[in-house]
């Protein structure tokens, strides 16, 4: 009659929801969010530590790519696997056996010179050095034709006026050369402050491929979304009981009508 309640009440048991928030069906996709989240958000951080190493660098011997005081990611690689161009981290005792990070220019067998028409040669070959500062030169003093032993590498600052690199150890016995099992990592990136991933050294192509890029990206990829999928799941619920809670009172004022 007029005052009958047009409300209708879900079964207490037995039944299933079929609202579209609340279900049994949306709390399992919740939780499956929840748990593949952490499993990213860990993962990404577990890989990380495993395949990268933090640096931070003392020196502005490699500016503008790396400033002093910066921090950096160098994935851990064999020094085998070091290509021109790369900029690495090493540790050699005849250059203080401290932890340093310069630039690869020429590696075993190449013949590495400067300058020809004020650029750096490796193999008869200029370089174009795009990574150095603006309007400043391959090199201050004339380095004479090296050739690098094989196992070695050249390696230089990319301020060049101020770096205490291969330069100055060209009278040692290796000619200012470092082993490559001296190498402790590649730098992947400077994550302090945030300029992201290195640019790659184009001017080395003509001599051979470069070094591929290291899973950094992935990984924060991989961190990203875990903490995206954690958040919303962990969210759902909230929103759900907030969501039934107005459809309740929507439905309590129907009835009353």
């Amino acid at each position: 009659m007029g005052g009958e309640s047009t409300t209708r009440t879900a079964p207490r048991s037995g039944g299933t929801d079929k609202g579209p928030v609340g279900g049994r069906t949306g709390q399992v996709l919740s939780g499956l969010a929840v748990a593949l989240g952490i499993v990213l958000f860990l993962g990404g951080f577990a890989w990380g530590a495993v395949v990268y190493r933090p640096y931070t660098v003392p020196t502005s011997s490699m500016t503008p790519t790396i400033d002093a005081g910066d921090r950096v990611l160098a994935q851990r690689v064999d020094g085998g696997e070091v290509k021109r161009g790369d900029v690495v981290v090493f540790k050699q005792s005849s250059w203080g056996d401290v932890p340093m990070v310069k630039r690869v220019v020429a590696v075993g067998g190449d013949k590495v010179a400067c300058c020809t028409d004020g650029k750096l040669t490796v193999n008869g070959k200029q370089i174009d050095e795009s990574y150095l500062p603006k309007g400043s030169a391959a090199e201050l003093t004339k380095i004479p034709t090296v050739t690098v032993p094989e196992g070695n590498l050249f390696l230089l600052g990319d301020e060049r006026s101020g770096s205490l690199d291969s330069t100055a150890h060209l009278t040692d016995a290796a000619n200012g050369t470092v082993p490559r099992k001296a190498v402790k990592g590649r730098v992947d990136a400077v994550v302090w402050p945030m300029n992201g991933m290195l640019e790659r050294p184009t001017g080395f192509e003509p001599l051979g491929s470069l070094s591929e890029p290291g899973p950094l990206r992935l990984i924060v990829s991989a961190v990203i979304a875990g903490a995206v999928l954690v958040l919303g799941g962990a969210a759902y619920g909230p929103i759900a009981n907030r969501a039934r809670r107005r459809a309740g009172a929507r439905t309590e004022l129907a009835g009353a009508r």
